[in-house]
């Protein structure tokens, strides 16, 4: 728990999504922040998600988002809104000194997120989006692999795929099949983690050139409902990504070096949260009678003692109280967020010319 010295992080959430309810449970979990705040613009609905999730009783419960950045006693907040009202209130937060926890995609396009970055720089605030899975203990264990020149060697390809199939209740109704709210769809939804994982893989280098792929599906409003895309670097390496809406869930990652080669299928939430897996490959090749694999893939296990969603909750918050203690911000978080956004608006643009190649320019 926090010490007397370095106290909680006292966090107030604006918005009653439903992913709101996960990052309450995950405030709780983590031993160096607090949920102090909640705010809807119902105060029914307010003291309601306060009540169903757990809140402590002195938090605070507000019938407004400005009433909720008004409040001096709120270190930072998470913002769960829909994508389209991200710039307004993420500006709001960061103009009240308030360090910003915000929900993927960051902004519609690239042009947005830096407003919102200027606003969280020019108020020496701290910004991270809610990426979960890069947080959990099993990605710093993988990237130890991916890095090892002898067990990996040097990464060639990479696919990664996000698909779950919404309903017909989704797909009609959801935030994120709706232009006015969430007008990336499933590329901003879904492909955001596809994106992400490739970035990761690659160490943060943006590709030369993204070419979306031919086939997507859009709905009757013109929001993607499926998409894949191919990324590009100068010296031959080649990842590509699909999201869907439409498919059976599926979250796999594929990576293949020159000695080893990086499998798991479970990567954006684990298939149990005390413990995650993955598989890892060095040299393998075909048995004398080509009737199987030698050596065989190994799997690994990795356990932790809270959920990645805390795991993402505590790293924030331990940013947050450098900062108080007279650190600078972390850049290392809104650059990977630019990065992801960067790649998010050259699929989108090769889509709407036909797929053509899209230049990536930082």
């Amino acid at each position: 728990m926090a010490t007397e010295s370095q106290a909680a992080i006292r966090f107030g959430i604006i918005g009653a999504a439903d992913i709101a309810r996960k990052l309450s449970r995950a405030i709780t979990l983590a031993p160096n922040a607090v949920l102090s705040a909640v705010a809807s613009r119902s105060l029914e609905k307010a003291t309601n998600f306060a009540k169903a999730n757990n809140f402590p009783p002195d938090a605070k419960v507000y019938g407004s988002y400005e009433a909720l950045l008004d409040d001096k006693d709120i270190d930072a907040v998470y913002l769960p809104l829909p994508t389209s009202m991200h710039v307004k209130w993420a500006v709001s937060v960061a103009q009240k000194k308030k360090h910003l926890l915000m929900e993927k995609p960051m902004a519609l396009n690239v042009a947005e997120f830096d407003v919102i970055l200027n606003a969280c720089e020019e108020n020496g605030v701290q910004l991270m989006d809610g990426t979960m899975w890069v947080h959990n203990p099993r990605t710093a264990q993988m990237k130890e692999f991916v890095s090892d020149p002898q067990r990996f060697g040097q990464l060639r390809t990479m696919h990664s795929c996000f698909s779950f199939a919404g309903d017909a209740e989704f797909l009609k109704n959801d935030i994120r099949v709706k232009p006015d709210l969430d007008g990336l769809g499933a590329l901003g939804d879904a492909g955001w983690y596809g994106i992400r994982s490739i970035l990761w893989a690659n160490d943060y280098e943006l590709p030369k050139t993204v070419i979306a792929m031919h086939g997507p599906v859009l709905n009757e409003a013109g929001v993607i409902l499926s998409c894949g895309a191919s990324l590009h670097w100068d010296d031959g390496r080649v990842a590509t990504f699909s999201c869907s809406f439409l498919a059976n869930m599926t979250m796999d990652i594929t990576a293949t070096g020159t000695n080893g080669s990086l499998q798991l299928h479970d990567f954006i939430i684990p298939f149990r949260e005390e413990e995650a897996s993955y598989f890892t490959n060095t040299r393998c090749f075909f048995n004398d009678l080509v009737t199987g694999w030698v050596p065989l893939p190994s799997e690994h296990v990795v356990t932790t003692d809270i959920p990645q969603e805390a795991c993402m909750v505590r790293e924030f918050s331990r940013l947050v109280a450098n900062i108080k203690n007279g650190s600078k911000p972390e850049q290392k978080w809104p650059i990977i967020s630019r990065k992801t956004q960067l790649i998010i608006d050259a699929v989108k643009t090769s889509i709407e010319r036909g797929f053509e190649p899209i230049e990536i320019k930082w």
